[in-house]
């Protein structure tokens, strides 16, 4: 199976700082898993689990 990635643009400052800290300042996340209007991610250095609607929110923009 091709592995999927999709690429984060932090929005809030508690996204900065986790982008900073946490993701090693690298956009792009393995997508683990997606429903109809989710994405579960992991970064790419192993780091930052979350789970990101695919139309973003407040703290992060999704882009593919």
């Amino acid at each position: 199976m091709k592995k999927k990635f999709v690429s984060l643009v932090p929005l809030s400052s508690a996204a900065k700082f986790r982008f900073a800290t946490e993701m090693d300042h690298f956009h792009a996340c393995m997508v683990l898993g997606e429903t109809d209007d989710m994405f579960d991610l992991i970064s790419l250095n192993g780091q930052y689990l979350t789970k990101v609607p695919k139309k973003g929110n407040s703290h992060w923009q999704v882009v593919k």
